[in-house]
């Protein structure tokens, strides 16, 4: 994890917010220049210190922070932070919680287009050395807002004992006994039927647990992983707009499903949805986009124009302070991309970039995916230089047509030193289907092979979105992102999972993990009166995983209950008729375990009426 600890809140950026600074004459004439004199450059200095925003940028935010990673923050001082018109800046050294080092945070935010000097000074084997960061502020893209066009379709779940859930349905078209075990998390949003939110599925695609999100509210990214030594839920939340990214906060939930953080991005940016991974030490990767004017004349476009640079930052989870800031625009040269500028405005800004993954190596360096230049970087730590490209146009490694990518999604180096990654091959489509495939890469002679490829039967063309996960076991589980398909697939190609939702459904990434949780909230029931005195109770409890069964109590009052019967648990919610006679004017249910233990009881309700 050296990456993580080398290299690894304030106000969010509107893109509403106007900046005086361009004027509508200016605007005619040109946009900014966005791109650095140098490419690539190296973001240590005083050979012990990864300072952000990057020398010689020309794409920090007004908001930014003056980030000092590497050392103590005993041993680091800043001596003068100074705009080029808006003069020197106070403000406060706060260190980060794993003591390697600390942000410089201003008081007030820098101008659009102005020259920042920032003067520090790093102890370094016991002597004092001069630090120096040199960047110019961006001109914000004050783009719109507009959320993406949610689908009609048909076909959510719903249930008496939680009416307020509604799910999309899931229906599953192969199971086999052979499959890995663990739940299901998927994520799905864009139909109308059902709402958005995170979702756990047992493995035969049974609901677990459901968190309902608001109207134009969508998550990605709905995963376990470990916080504070323990499993966690991790999701992203927010807008996803018509520019192709998101804008929200990232989330993590305990075993009880009671949200514990909310993680933002800093220097006045919002979390995106395409990545949210947190590490040993306590901090969170994160994307962001970053929507900035930019003059594209030098590749083709509009010298008045907008561009969306790709960001991945290092957050403190504790403090929330920016340990470290990535910028697209910093390392990769406009023409790598295979997306055109031609059509782009300050309404629609170019997504030359366009970041959808981060991933930690074995070694500590990380590795990076663009969509939009069919490459995947790896990083030096602590540099952040470009170590390699695979992929696009300048790539390190020669291969076959087989192991050629486009347009793809979630490189993950597995323990062997293999990377899988989903080829999606479109949009526009390249290749005849998309797929998931695993690479063996030779740095030392320049070589790429393919180790195995993963497709869906049927073949599906996957325009955005997808994910390939190793199973222990040698499966893999694949999500086929803007498809509403995930599925599991066997060392040999056996499809022995797979499931979808709704059409026009889709989940960014799906995952099989394991999975154990007791709610913090109440079991639920509803009950429906028969006829004869007889009725049917309807038992839930949204996100329990070791419910065995349900027992059923009734009695005169709320505080005098006995029980009545008990019935095997099916599925979300279990139906359990009660015979003529065996009703109390209040009921309640109790979640039982395997060995018949209480896990929690409901609060007691008033069937019939009473007297």
């Amino acid at each position: 994890m050296r990456f993580v600890r080398a290299l690894i809140l304030g106000p969010s950026l509107a893109l509403g917010l106007g900046f005086a600074g361009l004027t509508a004459t200016a605007a005619a004439q040109s946009a900014p220049t966005c791109v650095p004199a140098s490419l690539n450059v190296s973001a240590l200095q005083a050979g012990a210190v990864t300072v952000s925003p990057l020398p010689g940028s020309r794409d920090a935010s007004p908001w930014t922070q003056i980030s000092l990673l590497g050392l103590p923050a005993r041993d680091l001082t800043v001596t003068s932070v100074s705009g080029s018109r808006s003069g020197a800046h106070s403000g406060h050294l706060e260190a980060y919680s794993q003591g390697d080092g600390a942000s410089f945070v201003p008081s007030r935010p820098f101008l659009p287009g102005e020259r920042v000097t920032v003067r520090a000074r790093a102890r370094v084997g016991g002597a004092w050395r001069s630090v120096l960061d040199v960047f110019v502020v961006a001109h914000p893209d004050a783009i719109s807002s507009t959320p993406e066009r949610i689908k009609s379709n048909s076909g959510a779940q719903s249930f008496r004992s939680r009416p307020d859930l509604r799910p999309p349905s899931v229906t599953v078209t192969a199971n086999s006994p052979a499959a890995a075990p663990g739940d299901v998390f998927v994520a799905p949003y864009g139909g109308t039927a059902g709402q958005a939110g995170p979702m756990i599925l047992d493995p035969s695609g049974g609901l677990v647990w459901f968190k309902p999100l608001p109207l134009y509210t969508s998550a990605t990214n709905f995963r376990v992983q470990e916080y504070g030594g323990k499993p966690v839920l991790t999701w992203w939340q927010g807008d996803i707009s018509v520019h192709g990214f998101g804008t929200g906060e990232d989330v993590i939930a305990d075993g009880a499903y009671d949200e514990v953080a909310h993680i933002r991005a800093g220097n006045g940016h919002r979390a995106d949805l395409h990545d949210f991974q947190l590490t040993p030490q306590g901090t969170a990767l994160l994307t962001s986009y970053f929507p900035v004017l930019c003059n594209l004349s030098s590749v083709g476009g509009s010298s008045y124009a907008g561009l969306t640079d790709g960001v991945f930052q290092v957050v403190d989870v504790r403090t929330g302070l920016v340990e470290y800031e990535w910028t697209s625009l910093d390392h990769v040269a406009l023409s790598e991309s295979y997306s055109s500028p031609k059509r782009s405005s300050t309404a629609y800004p170019y997504d030359f970039f366009h970041i959808n993954s981060l991933g930690v190596d074995r070694d500590g360096s990380l590795l990076i995916s663009a969509r939009n230049t069919w490459a995947i970087y790896r990083l030096q730590a602590p540099t952040g230089l470009i170590e390699w490209r695979l992929g696009g146009k300048r790539s390190n490694f020669t291969g076959t047509p087989s192991t050629r990518t486009a347009w793809q999604h979630d490189p993950r180096e597995l323990p062997d030193g293999t990377i899988s990654l989903f080829d999606n091959g479109s949009s526009p489509t390249v290749h005849p289907q998309s797929r998931g495939i695993v690479l063996r890469l030779e740095p030392r002679t320049g070589s790429v092979t393919l180790v195995a490829e993963l497709t869906h039967a049927p073949a599906e063309v996957v325009e955005s979105q997808g994910n390939v996960q190793a199973l222990p076991g040698g499966d893999w589980f694949l999500g086929w992102g803007q498809e509403p398909f995930f599925s599991e697939v066997s060392p040999t190609g056996q499809q022995l999972f797979a499931a979808h939702f709704p059409v026009h459904e889709q989940s960014y990434r799906s995952f099989r993990m394991p999975w154990s949780a007791v709610p913090n909230h109440p079991p639920a029931l509803s009950f429906q009166p028969g006829g004869s005195g007889a009725g049917t109770v309807y038992a839930s409890w949204n996100g329990a995983t070791g419910v065995s069964s349900w027992r059923v109590e009734a009695g005169g009052s709320a505080t005098a209950m006995h029980p009545i019967l008990t019935a095997a648990r099916s599925g979300f919610e279990t139906a359990i008729a009660l015979p003529g006679g065996t009703i109390g004017p209040y009921l309640a249910v109790q979640a039982l375990d395997a060995a018949g233990n209480v896990l929690r009881s409901s609060p007691s309700a008033r069937a019939l009426p009473t007297g």
